[in-house]
């Protein structure tokens, strides 16, 4: 039977006061009797207009079928035939500007929940699947280079292992998932999720290989002359921005990428772990993206008293997910809108004291279609002890200044006419190296997309015997 509810079955989530000083998941998923109420709500529309927004294309109505009719494991495996890290994103993709925001129960009501339905039917199969022995590449079969174990990398991989192709990783940290483990924190996205989507792939013959720096331990160049047949680059971009401000280098001051890693991939918030971090009282966050929400929410858990968001235009303009702005809200955040960051203040050790900003009006749109935030000429002063810089970050020059070859372009990213193809010949990329920082799942659909040309490729190579 239909449910024809206006609204998605609720998800169960911890008391804000409580979270807000721990690390565990907000959201707790649905259960199962959850699950098939809320499939139930999908109108398994004939134009499938919820798959045209999914950049990996999942069979979106299929899957909640099954789960409407009591089959998870069915649904995980439609999910899995285009998604290799369906627990991954359906916790952290953008649903409502995607698969959900096409919905056509959205047009009166809510869309149907399906970021909360993947996440169901992953989590389910983590539960209930039983063990599996690891595939192995057939003898012979052709090598592929992936440099970098994020979610494009991750996508490529496991999209050109289950084609037959042996597939080697290279991470240049000492665990693998990008920024699934060093960026996005643990209350969002647990690190036992990530890890069990990678020994997944890792069964299906993937080879990862940790603390390899592409670009210092070995080239791109020696990779093809160890014989790996193309190479994909999906390196993230890991270099932080920054203000360019007065007191900017003072002690105290962040960028989001350092204070995420720290926290997340060194373990700063768990006593155990002896992770260098500033204890803060209160904590600036600069920027309105979901970096800057993970960074003010984590500061919050780490026991800061007060922590702002600091944004130069209005709330309407931030790209943060809204659920994201609901979840910081709900804990505590405060949202200083049309607030622009001019000078920091240090103490007589060199140690932020205080921030002085401008307060801005919104004037016409710029060239992203958003308002341009303009000074009104009066300023004012924040009372804080640790700034976070989270206005973007662009890749690593790493791999550009030594891949010969490898065109760029000013900001440093990859260049790449069909989105995956560099300027090298059998190189491909995708993700954050040729986007900028952007969303997990676009990465994974570039990933997706660069299996499909470097497959074509290396048949129409010969590598690839047919």
């Amino acid at each position: 039977m239909p449910n024809m509810q206006l609204n998605k079955v609720p998800m169960p989530e911890a008391c804000p006061t409580v979270r807000n000083r721990n690390f565990e998941e907000v959201a707790k998923g649905y259960t199962a009797e959850d699950a098939v109420l809320e499939a139930q709500r999908c109108l398994n529309c004939k134009n499938k207009p919820c798959v045209s927004g999914c950049p990996v294309n999942v069979r979106i109505p299929e899957f909640i079928a099954r789960v409407a009719a009591g089959e998870f494991e069915e649904a995980y495996s439609i999910i899995r035939s285009t998604n290799a890290l369906p627990a991954v994103c359906g916790r952290v993709c953008p649903q409502e500007n995607q698969c959900e925001g096409k919905c056509i129960r959205g047009v009166k009501g809510e869309s149907v929940g399906i970021g909360r339905l993947e996440r169901f039917c992953a989590d389910y199969h983590m539960q209930h699947a039983a063990e599996t022995a690891a595939a192995e590449p057939a003898e012979g079969a052709v090598r592929v280079a992936v440099i970098g174990s994020g979610p494009a990398g991750l996508s490529c991989a496991g999209e050109l292992a289950r084609r037959g192709y042996r597939v080697t990783i290279f991470e240049a940290f000492h665990t693998a998932g990008g920024v699934l483990v060093y960026g996005i924190p643990e209350f969002r996205l647990p690190k036992a999720i990530v890890k069990a989507e990678i020994e997944g792939l890792k069964k299906q013959g993937v080879e990862v290989e940790l603390d390899t720096v592409v670009g210092r331990a070995v080239t791109v160049d020696e990779l093809f002359a160890e014989g790996y047949s193309a190479i994909f680059i999906g390196s993230g971009a890991g270099l932080p921005g920054f203000l360019g401000i007065p007191g900017e280098n003072s002690c105290g001051v962040y960028s989001a990428n350092e204070y995420l890693t720290r926290v997340n991939l060194m373990k700063a918030y768990r006593p155990e772990y002896d992770t260098p971090i500033i204890r803060s009282k209160k904590v600036a966050v600069v920027g309105g993206g979901n970096v800057a929400m993970d960074a003010a929410r984590c500061a919050m858990r780490l026991g800061a008293e007060e922590v702002s968001i600091v944004y130069r235009r209005s709330e309407a303009e931030m790209p943060a997910r809204r659920e994201e702005v609901h979840h910081a809200k709900e804990e505590g955040i405060i949202f200083r809108m049309l607030t622009n960051p001019a000078a920091i203040t240090a103490d007589e050790n060199g140690f932020v004291k205080s921030m002085t900003c401008d307060v801005m009006a919104l004037g016409a749109p710029d060239a992203s279609g958003r308002c341009r935030p303009e000074p009104t000429g009066e300023q004012i002063t924040l009372d804080v002890d640790t700034v976070i810089v989270a206005v973007g970050t662009s890749p690593n020059p790493l791999l550009r200044m030594t891949t010969p070859g490898l065109d760029t372009d000013r900001r440093g990213c990859i260049t790449t006419p069909d989105g995956v193809t560099t300027s090298r010949e059998g190189v491909f990329a995708g993700g954050d190296a040729v986007t900028g920082a952007a969303t997990v799942i676009l990465a994974m659909g570039a990933g997706r997309e660069a299996a499909d040309k470097i497959d074509a490729y290396c048949h129409e190579k010969g590598y690839v015997k047919a």
